[in-house]
Parts: C-alpha cells; sequence; structure tokens
C-alpha cells in the first residue's frame, strides 16, 4: 500500500478537495483505495457520503489503538473505495500523540496491519501544524501540496515546507517524497489566467527552485463551480463533461502509479 497525503498548513487551500477527486479517479481505474479523513473538520467523511454513528469507530479510536484498523475503515458509495472516517472528537488524540512520545509514527504503526489490503491509501490532514498533522505526514511515502494561488497560499507552502524540512532533519519522521505542488483556484477570464494567478504560481515555481533546485510545480487545479458541482452530486469531472478540469487530476494519479517503481 502506498501511502500519499494531502497536505497544507491553511484553510482554503484544496486538501480535501485533491484528496476526494484523487481517490475517486485511482478507484475508477481499478486500484483497492483507503481514504483517511485526519481533519477533524471531517469534510471528506462528508463528501463520501458517510454518518458517523455513535459508538461507531472512526480515526481517533484507531490512533488511540482502542480498535484495530480493520474496524475502522467502512466501504463508501463508491467502488473499491473505503473510508476511515472521522468527526470533531479527534481533536482530543493531540495530547494522546503528543505523551506517547513517539506520535510522529502512530498512524503508520497502526496501518500496518491493513497494507496488503489496499493498493492506495490517500489521506486528508489537519490544516495546521498538529499532532495529528506530524502523524499523518510521517505515515506518508509521498505529500501533494496543494497551494491556492494567493498571497495567503504562498505562505502556507514556506509554512508547510518548513514542516516537511523538519520532519525529513530533525526527527528523521519522513523520508518520503514530493510529489508536487498543485496550484489551487487559478483564476482565468476567458483565455487567459489573471495577473495575480500568474505571478503567484510564478512565485511557487521561485520558492520550489530555492528549496529544491527544482521546479515542483504541477498543472494548477482552476477555480471552478463544477468542482463543488460535483462533489455535491458524488460524480466525477468526466460523469459532469468536465474532463478538461480533470488533467491536473490526471497528472497527480499518474505520479502515484509510479511509486512503487521509486520508492
Amino acid at each position: 500500500m502506498e501511502t500519499v497525503s494531502s497536505v497544507s498548513l491553511a484553510g482554503g487551500q484544496g486538501k480535501t478537495t485533491l484528496s476526494l477527486f484523487v481517490a475517486r479517479m485511482l478507484a475508477e481505474r481499478g486500484n483497492t483505495v483507503l481514504v483517511i479523513d485526519a481533519d477533524p473538520q471531517s469534510s471528506l467523511t462528508t463528501f463520501l457520503g458517510h454518518q458517523v454513528e455513535p459508538d461507531s469507530p472512526t480515526l481517533l479510536e484507531v490512533l488511540k489503538k482502542q480498535v484495530n484498523a480493520e474496524d475502522g475503515i467502512y466501504k463508501t458509495r463508491y467502488e473499491n473505495l473505503f473510508l476511515i472516517p472521522s468527526d470533531d472528537a479527534l481533536d482530543t488524540v493531540q495530547d494522546y500523540l503528543a505523551g506517547s512520545g513517539t506520535g510522529a509514527f502512530t498512524l503508520k504503526r497502526r496501518l500496518s496491519p491493513v497494507t496488503e489490503l489496499f493498493d492506495y491509501c490517500i489521506v486528508d490532514a489537519p490544516p495546521q501544524r498538529s499532532q495529528i498533522c506530524l502523524s499523518v505526514i510521517g505515515a506518508s511515502k509521498a505529500l501533494m501540496l496543494p497551494v491556492e494561488a494567493s498571497v495567503k497560499g504562498l505562505q502556507s507552502l514556506i509554512r508547510t515546507l518548513e514542516l516537511i524540512n523538519e520532519l525529513q532533519e530533525d526527527q528523521e519522521a519522513f523520508d518520503g517524497t514530493l510529489l508536487g505542488v498543485i496550484p489551487f483556484r487559478d483564476r482565468w477570464v476567458g483565455l487567459r489566467r489573471t495577473t495575480e494567478s500568474d505571478s503567484n504560481i510564478e512565485s511557487m515555481r521561485q520558492i520550489t527552485q530555492e528549496w529544491f533546485n527544482k521546479d515542483f510545480v504541477l498543472p494548477s487545479i482552476r477555480e471552478s463551480e463544477k468542482f463543488k458541482q460535483a462533489i455535491n452530486r458524488g460524480k466525477t469531472l468526466y460523469e459532469m463533461g468536465q474532463g478538461e478540469l480533470a488533467y491536473p487530476i490526471e497528472v497527480l494519479v499518474e505520479k502515484i502509479a509510479k511509486l512503487g517503481d521509486t520508492l
């Protein structure tokens, strides 16, 4: 099982949208996919049509080892797609992870019994530096970094890269790879990208060049109500007749498919 997480240390950066569409495309291609909602806001759980019932296990119980990972996994309404859900109670696990002394490794350890059951695991991380976020990154073989094409997005990108670097060098908790930076809400007017989006995406290229001596910016996700409409209707972009909007997702899925060859 290749674990890929969507990480960004700010809200509104497209983490959950990216997680959902990547997971669905992987599943549509015949892969068995586990999705983990690691954000206490639980938007991904909602988008996948799952209702957390009282006393039913969620990611909280899996992390605290109150249940085995298998008992926290649920089928979704989509073929090949399974979910470990969350709700706002997940936030209470922060002290548990901090007190364990090895919080950055906890999720990876909890998932080890189910690694042979799935081809891929897509994790939606919380949008802030937290014990949960550290554990998500520590469990990941690869990271995808959605970044809004805005000043706020650029600030988030720098904070996220700083955290990843800390986990790599200081804590040695992340030894995976960066799939790329995905500009989100890329604004176009007609056939032209707006000056603001163009400037901010160019800044993303400069930032990744400074950090990695390489341009890690992938094709952008355009600003479009079609994403929200597809989520609300439980459809893919292709089913919505918006296949051109799916191109950035296709690029990511192709990179994810090659992980087994490169890691």
